[in-house]
């Protein structure tokens, strides 16, 4: 399958094996894998509440494997096939529990992957422990990973940070399970996909990994979470999916998502990386001279500058950052925004102004 053929399957979902239909893509032609595997939960008789009804639990047959074998080597084979898919600087993620995510964790560092982070998801309703014989299971563990610990991988730190009230993203994630009017129903009223993952998980694994435009892989499609996210947030998805009645649930839920016309909402909070420049610039460039003198914003302190771009205090010699932190008998300091120079008025003004001045040069240039 060559690149025409494989952008045919952008935004679509392709009824078939995962491991068939991968074998048969074009490599390195997507950005983001998001894997969301059987779990080989090995469960026995039916679990029942203390009224001896029926707990709602994952018997299916795609989840069922004859041995930990059997399920380490199907796990080789799928993560085989996407890694063969995922670009140099792409990224995977992979979503589990404590009854495979260490063994996939495993094969997957065995495989060239490098881990990234491991984010538990903390379910804020989980299904409580009805027997009273082991911890409440709320939490489930996805690992993010790069194809290799020299990929330049996606991260939207800004976007999170934004996200997340102006602070730090956390490993943690609290986030409710799929309920309501989100959980697809069957003819029956039960649920349809007895593992359907909420779309707030998808939002910030799709939101924080890839860039507007990104292919997304999920080679374990459902009912389509992945898709519908994608979708939302201006990403392309291919979505490989077995079950027939998955796949048309799935794409009359993504038909119904309405995508963004206006695309000034799909941007999000990114921090330009901005040139480096030496205090010696704005030396050598005439923009302050050796002997001019700098002083703290409360002309507390003062230092002279020199020809080579270092400054000289009474008790201190060295770049504009060591000789404002001796000045402030500190351990660190940011020199660009602690010294200021005199105007033609006497008036201070920060020499980060400097800065600004030769950044925007260079920009021009």
């Amino acid at each position: 399958m060559n690149k025409k053929q494989v952008r045919a399957l952008w935004d679509t979902v392709i009824n078939d094996d995962c491991i068939k239909a991968m074998n048969e893509m074009e490599e390195k032609s997507v950005d983001l894998i998001f894997a969301d595997p059987p779990y080989n939960l090995q469960l026995g008789e039916a679990l029942l509440r203390p009224d001896n009804s029926n707990v709602s639990g994952v018997y299916e047959e795609w989840d069922s494997f004859e041995s930990m074998e059997a399920y380490d080597e199907y796990t080789k084979a799928w993560m085989s096939a996407a890694r063969r898919l995922l670009k140099d600087d792409g990224a995977l993620w992979v979503i589990g529990s404590y009854h495979n995510i260490f063994r996939v964790g495993r094969i997957l560092q065995d495989m060239g992957f490098w881990i990234l982070n491991d984010i538990i998801w903390n379910k804020v309703n989980p299904m409580p422990n009805f027997k009273g014989t082991r911890f409440t299971n709320a939490h489930e563990t996805l690992i993010w990973a790069s194809k290799s610990q020299n990929s330049k991988y996606t991260f939207n730190y800004e976007a999170m940070k934004a996200l997340n009230e102006d602070t730090q993203m956390r490993s943690d994630w609290h986030i409710p399970l799929c309920t309501g009017k989100e959980r697809l129903k069957d003819d029956n009223g039960g649920k349809l996909h007895s593992t359907q993952k909420p779309e707030a998980l998808l939002y910030r694994v799709i939101m924080s990994s890839t860039k507007v435009g990104d292919v997304i892989l999920d080679p374990f499609f459902g009912t389509g979470t992945t898709g519908v996210i994608a979708k939302k947030l201006g990403r392309h998805f291919i979505g490989i999916e077995k079950d027939a009645g998955y796949v048309e649930a799935a794409v009359e839920r993504i038909a119904a998502v309405r995508s963004v016309k206006n695309k000034v909402c799909l941007e999000y909070s990114c921090k330009k990386k901005l040139p480096r420049v030496p205090f010696g610039n704005v030396v050598e460039r005439g923009l302050l001279e050796p002997g001019d003198i700098l002083y703290d914003a409360s002309r507390k302190h003062c230092a002279v500058v020199r020809s080579d771009g270092t400054l000289k205090s009474e008790n201190a010699e060295g770049s504009i950052h060591q000789v404002g932190a001796a000045a402030e008998n500190a351990p660190a300091c940011n020199g660009w925004l602690y010294w200021y120079y005199e105007n033609a008025d006497k008036e201070l003004v920060c020499i980060d102004a400097l800065r600004a001045v030769l950044r925007a040069e260079a920009e021009n240039l």
